[in-house]
């Protein structure tokens, strides 16, 4: 009787998704196994993969990493389940179990990892396009993510919260935690702290200084940081930097790497290579521990950071530059010493005690009676017009710079001073040979009996026959129920405080809906104050006969939409009929409100073009979904303290699948008269194009000061006036006027009073007259506005890159050895 029902599973399992070299996902009772390297999990966009990645002779771990190699062959790991416990490349394999829990066995017989999960569903991992490797019900319930556990890479939209830190890696080739750590502290400040062999301390930010003396803050409690796919990172204490090539488009990646330094990545497709856009640390020598003890680090621009031994010590690990020096000599407490005098270096910290007003003497009395005393600094005090002492228990952290005028004095004995006149030693990694470390399993072999073995396998072959192809038809069944990224809005609410209210909140909040800020044609908006005393802006649904299912399909896909330049939705409510959404508050209200406002310059609506056409382009092209605004117009593009512009009203316009925005259809015309394409007109296909062309008017309109509803009265052929709509007369004072370079200064408007620049207004004008065409075909793509709108700025934008200096043994190759 099993043989019939066994011929259908086998048929399920060839038919399967599982049958292929690569996965989407996997479910319960389902395994990777080490011994086949081309079966990995791949993400739907293919950008990553996960699976067994080699990092030693018979050594792997499970990791992800891209997709695509770089131009040297080597592929860039994002993260690591057991980077320091690697398994054996026999017979080990990652299992997710019937109980809910993953387990990653060494050689079949030690866990090395696990998840610790636990469920009664039907649950499968899947790799998201966002890198993040998630364990999840059917239902949508996310029970365990690798976005929570990162090792020494952040991902675009991956927080890092007080619960998770960054670890670098040891060294290039070797993966295990090193000593640089990146995490938000207790004081609600992210640090970065070196966690050394003997001593730990934190350099970034400057230890001396205090965080609000840097623009930092203590007084916030959500503790989360997160860099957004267009290369803006914001942390919760008010730090905030972005890339140089910030937009919309390279693959991003921000790491902390071995040196310690925290670096932000954005990949040259073109190149297949990494290029720094953003750097915490500017000279390497201010990293702690990056010469270890007894040494002095020099930097210079084109040569890169130099160790070197103080006089009297020798390197302690030839190829390991964080042991740092050893001293040649043992000083005894009561021997004759002498002091070797360092000029313009400095080693932080570790002062035995601080003398001030001495004279050199002095001090140095102080050193040589104290067995304790390593050395000592003599510095002179120009606000109070003496010397300070400072005498080191430890000699860390040394720096060399041109800028010290400090000295400072290391305690050497007097026995050996003829060696000390000799140069101090440069450090010279030796790379001509490869470190393998050994990791020495002892597996212990179970005894079984192969009779009670048998018999169980028999017992058991029908009815799990049975188990095995109910959970397989389940699958089938229901894998394609809950789309892929619908379970990822858990992550995204906590991550960006996406709450839902009740409706008696908001009525609060709002005074009884009395402050009305906003009318449009899917609601009014009114402002309120929510209970943590945050502005908001609080929009009330006209479409209330809309489902509560439907509303929340949306409105989770609006929760994982994350971009500088589209509006922060805060939570939303749904009781009964009731439909309403909570937004930031913007303080300087809409475009709409600013167009004629001489606070406008030129610079600010040439960013307002720039930042509009990002937020749109992350719409139409980044976001899990493909989402079209429908009604891109002045009243939706609001403008923040800054002047910065934040796309608003998005998201419950049109959502699409990725693959399935060719075949888009709308019950009814959406937009606003003026700014809407002639695509709706005429019963076209609607794609991303119809906001391309809303944007080109929008433009248009924020240039001329014109509105688009109106009309303009120009001189025809014959001398008389005629109307004409905006478009067309910017177009034909364009054509009429090329050569002479007037044109644009006849369509300005008066707002900037005649001070602009007119390459850049030119530009943007010609780019808008480009997405106002009438053939949907020849309008760019948003993305495509981005790189013209930035062209101008090519040359600058190169010469903004940071160069990269990681001034380490890059030929010496680590590897693990496991035993087989």
């Amino acid at each position: 009787m099993c043989a019939p029902f066994l011929f259908i599973v086998v048929s399920l399992l060839l038919s399967s998704p599982f049958s292929s070299s690569t996965l989407l996902r996997i479910t319960k009772g389902l395994s990777l196994s080490v011994e086949k390297p081309n079966n990995v999990l791949i993400s739907a966009n293919r950008v990553f993969s996960s699976g067994f990645y080699p990092v030693g002779k018979n050594a792997y771990c499970f990791a992800i990493w891209y997709s695509q190699s770089l131009d040297d062959g080597s592929y860039t790991v994002v993260w690591m389940a057991n980077r320091d416990q690697p398994v054996n490349g026999r017979r080990s394999k990652l299992s997710v179990l019937k109980t809910g829990n993953i387990i990653l066995t060494d050689a079949d017989r030690l866990i090395v990892w696990a998840t610790e999960t636990t469920t009664t569903s039907l649950v499968q991992l899947e790799l998201y396009d966002t890198g993040n490797l998630v364990l999840h019900t059917l239902e949508g319930k996310i029970l365990w993510q690798s976005f929570n556990s990162p090792t020494d890479t952040l991902l675009p939209l991956q927080p890092l919260t007080k619960n998770t830190m960054l670890v670098s890696s040891r060294s290039q080739s070797n993966y295990s935690s090193g000593f640089y750590k990146l995490y938000i502290d207790g004081d609600n400040v992210l640090r970065l702290q070196f966690d050394g062999l003997e001593i730990s301390s934190f350099y970034w930010p400057n230890p001396w200084l205090q965080p609000w003396e840097l623009g930092r803050s203590t007084y916030n409690n959500s503790r989360i940081a997160v860099l957004d796919p267009s290369g803006h990172f914001k942390s919760s204490d008010n730090l905030k930097f972005s890339a140089a090539d910030l937009g919309t488009g390279p693959k991003r990646r921000l790491t902390v790497d071995v040196d310690g330094n925290i670096r932000l990545y954005s990949l040259n497709e073109k190149l297949r290579a990494w290029v720094v856009t953003w750097q915490a640390k500017s000279n390497p020598c201010t990293i702690h521990g990056i010469c270890g003890p007894n040494s002095v680090c020099t930097y210079h621009r084109k040569g890169g950071r130099r160790c070197n031994c103080i006089l009297g010590f020798k390197m302690k690990n030839q190829r390991d530059w964080s042991y740092g020096c050893e001293p040649y000599f043992n000083l005894l407490c009561n021997e004759e010493a002498v002091f070797i005098k360092l000029p313009h270096v400095d080693f932080y910290g570790q002062d035995l005690a601080y003398f001030p007003n001495q004279t050199f003497e002095r001090c140095k009395e102080k050193c040589s009676q104290n067995c304790n005393c390593k050395g000592f600094q003599f510095k002179y005090d120009r606000t109070n017009g003496y010397y300070l002492c400072y005498t080191k228990a430890l000699l860390l952290d040394g720096y060399r710079s041109e800028g010290f005028e400090e000295t400072m004095y290391i305690k050497l004995p007097k026995s050996n001073l003829s060696s000390y006149d000799k140069p101090s030693q440069e450090f010279r990694l030796d790379c001509s040979q490869q470190v393998t470390t050994p990791l020495y399993r002892n597996y212990k072999q179970q005894q079984e009996n192969s009779t009670v073995k048998f018999m169980l396998w028999f017992a058991c072959g029908c009815g799990g026959v049975e188990i095995i192809g109910f959970l397989l038809v389940s699958y089938v069944l229901y894998r394609n129920r809950q789309g892929s990224h619908a379970t990822e809005n858990g992550y995204l609410q906590v991550g960006t405080g996406f709450t839902k209210f009740t409706y008696a909140e908001l009525k609060q909040a709002t005074s009884n809906f009395s402050i009305e800020i906003g009318r449009g044609g899917s609601g009014v908006v009114y402002k309120g104050t929510l209970s943590d005393n945050r502005v908001a802006a609080i929009k009330r649904l006209t479409e209330a006969n809309q489902g509560e299912e439907e509303f929340l399909a949306e409105v989770s896909t609006i929760g994982r939409l994350n971009h500088m330049n589209l509006i922060e939705t805060w939570g939303y409510c749904v009781e009964g009929k009731h439909r309403l959404l909570v937004y930031e508050y913007m303080e300087h209200g809409s475009l709409a409100e600013n167009i004629t406002s001489n606070m406008l310059d030129w610079k600010k609506r040439f960013e307002i073009a720039l930042g509009t056409a990002k937020g749109l382009a992350y719409l139409h092209e980044e976001c899990l979904e493909w989402v079209l605004h429908c009604d891109v117009k002045p009243q939706n593009i609001l403008l923040d303290s800054n002047y910065q512009p934040k796309v608003a009203d998005f998201g419950l316009s049109k959502l699409f699948n990725r693959g399935s925005i060719g075949n888009s259809s709308f019950s009814r015309i959406r937009g606003t008269r003026g700014y809407m394409a002639p695509d709706w007109v005429f019963n076209l296909p609607i794609t991303s194009k119809v906001d391309v062309y809303s944007y080109g008017v929008v433009m248009l309109e924020m240039i001329t000061g014109r509105s688009p509803t109106g009309t303009v009265h120009a001189m025809d052929d014959n001398g008389g006036m005629e109307q004409r709509r905006l478009v067309t007369w910017v177009r034909k004072k364009m054509h009429e006027t090329t050569g002479n370079g007037s044109w644009i200064e006849e369509i300005i408007g008066t707002a900037m009073d005649g001070e602009y620049d007119k390459n850049k207004m030119e530009l943007l004008v010609r780019v808008a007259l480009q997405c106002a065409e009438e053939d949907k075909n020849t309008r760019p793509t948003m993305s495509k506005v981005v790189e013209m709108l930035l062209d101008h700025e090519n040359d600058e934008f190169e010469k903004s890159f940071i160069p990269c200096i990681i001034d380490a043994c890059d030929s010496l190759k680590f590897e693990y050895l496991v035993e087989e």
